[in-house]
């Protein structure tokens, strides 16, 4: 019998289709496996003809390569989450790098009462109702307080950086840096 992988194509790529997306439910994700199937089987048309069971044959093919791309999925991901993920520890070591180089500077350009407020509740952690007693002010004055300087050094940041902003003024992705800080 003379199976050539045009006549495979013909004869099994819904079946062998249907076969991989029961596997990994994604139709992008089948239909490259089901090209990937296909250049093993051109690949090895010679050894397909002397199979005993073509079918089972290329089953088996269809098999190896789903599950060849699940691996490949587990060590990227594997990959990814060793080189991508900070214990707290680090997370906690480099929120403080970010913090210390870059946003203490701006933090010491504001107002005296500002920049307490703020260099309290985000770099000492004071609570703010410990910061209303330590400046003698009403609880809902230091909330004010650190909010006001928060939004001061959000305009100083924005004025120096030059970050663009929607209609809301949220900060749009960049690409490349526009500080003009340096």
């Amino acid at each position: 019998m003379n199976q050539t992988p045009e006549n495979i194509w013909n004869d099994f790529h819904k079946e062998l289709k249907n076969f991989i997306l029961k596997k990994v439910k994604d139709e992008n994700i089948t239909n490259d496996i089901l090209q990937d199937v296909f250049i093993k089987i051109i690949d090895n048309s010679d050894k397909i003809e002397k199979a005993k069971n073509i079918q089972n044959y290329i089953y088996a093919i269809a098999r190896n390569t789903t599950n060849d791309h699940f691996r490949r999925a587990a060590k990227k991901t594997d990959f990814e989450n060793e080189f991508l993920t900070f214990n707290e520890e680090e997370s906690l070591s480099l929120n403080s790098t970010i913090a210390n180089c870059c946003i203490r500077p701006f933090v010491k350009q504001l107002p005296d009462k500002y920049q307490e407020a703020l260099t309290k509740t985000e770099f000492e952690n004071v609570s703010q109702k410990e910061l209303a007693a330590h400046l003698n002010i009403s609880y809902s004055g230091a909330k004010s307080r650190v909010q006001r300087g928060k939004e001061k050094l959000k305009e100083l940041i924005l004025t120096c950086c030059n970050f663009p902003s929607d209609t809301y003024g949220n900060i749009q992705p960049v690409e490349s840096k526009n500080c003009n800080c340096d």
